[in-house]
C-alpha cells in the first residue's frame, strides 16, 4: 500500500478467487495460481506472504492472470475483496461493481476491536461454516484470504442483500472512536471543535479526514442559534 501510494512499480505475485452463489450462498473451491511479476519480489513483502522469486519463476502473467479473474462473470455479477480500493489499484473489475468487506463490516458491526479480515473471520464464527478449512490456512495468501472472504460475504447476506452491501461500499466510514494520540478509546462524538478542526489541518487517512469533518459539521450546526417563531 506504501509503494502504491509512492507511485513505485508494483505487480501481483499471487492471484485467488473463490465464488459465492447469492441465492444459495454455497461456497465454491477456491482456486489460485502463483504469477510472475516480472519484477523481483522485495523482501518486506515476502515477509508477509513468504512468495519467493522461484515460486513465481514460469508462473502466469499479470495480463493473464487479470483475464482469469474476468473469465465467466456474467452481466450482474460483483467482485468483492476485503480492503477492496487496494485490490482495484491491479484490477479494476471492468464495469462490474465491488463489495469491499472492511468497509460493509466498519457499518454493519458496531465498535469491534479489529476489522481485519482474520479478526472477522473469528469474531464471526466464519470458521464454522467453512466446508474445507484447510482451505483458509495460511493467512496472507490470496486463495486462502479469498475462501476466508467468501464466508464474510456469507454471514452478511444473511440479513442484508448484495445491493445493501454495494451501497455501504460507497459510504464514507464514520470512526466511533479515536484510533491514537491522547484521546485514543474516546468516543469521536465528544471531542471538542477545536480538536477536530486541528485533525484537518493534518494529513490523516481517509476514515479520520471523513469522521473529523462529520462531527465538526454536527458541532457548528448544533450551536447554530434557531430563531423563535
Amino acid at each position: 500500500d506504501k509503494d502504491l501510494k509512492a507511485g513505485k512499480k508494483v505487480e501481483i505475485c499471487e492471484v485467488g478467487y473463490t465464488d459465492v452463489d447469492v441465492g444459495t450462498r454455497y461456497i465454491s473451491m477456491t482456486m489460485w495460481h502463483f504469477v510472475d511479476p516480472g519484477m523481483p519480489i522485495p523482501p518486506e513483502a515476502r515477509a508477509i506472504h513468504h512468495i519467493s522469486d522461484n515460486d513465481v519463476a514460469n508462473a502466469i502473467s499479470p495480463a493473464a492472470a487479470r483475464t482469469l479473474l474476468m473469465a465467466d462473470m456474467e452481466p450482474g455479477d460483483l467482485f468483492a475483496a476485503h480492503r477492496a480500493a487496494f485490490e482495484q489499484a491491479f484490477f479494476p473489475g471492468g464495469t462490474h461493481e465491488w463489495i469491499c468487506t472492511y468497509v460493509a463490516a466498519k457499518h454493519l458491526y458496531d465498535d469491534l476491536p479489529s476489522y481485519s479480515n482474520q479478526a472477522l473471520r473469528y469474531i464471526l464464527g466464519i470458521d464454522d461454516g467453512f466446508e474445507w478449512p484447510v482451505l483458509a490456512m495460511p493467512p496472507h495468501r490470496a486463495g486462502p484470504d479469498s475462501y476466508v472472504t467468501a464466508g464474510i460475504i456469507r454471514h452478511m447476506l444473511v440479513e442484508n442483500t448484495p445491493r445493501d452491501l454495494t451501497t455501504l461500499t460507497r459510504l464514507p466510514i464514520l470512526q466511533k472512536r479515536v484510533p491514537f494520540g491522547k484521546y485514543e478509546g474516546q468516543l469521536w462524538a465528544d471531542m471538542d471543535a477545536g480538536y477536530l478542526e486541528w485533525i484537518l489541518k493534518k494529513d490523516f487517512d481517509d476514515e479520520v479526514m471523513n469522521t473529523a469533518r462529520h462531527y465538526l459539521r454536527q458541532r457548528r450546526q448544533d450551536s447554530t442559534p434557531y430563531p423563535f417563531a
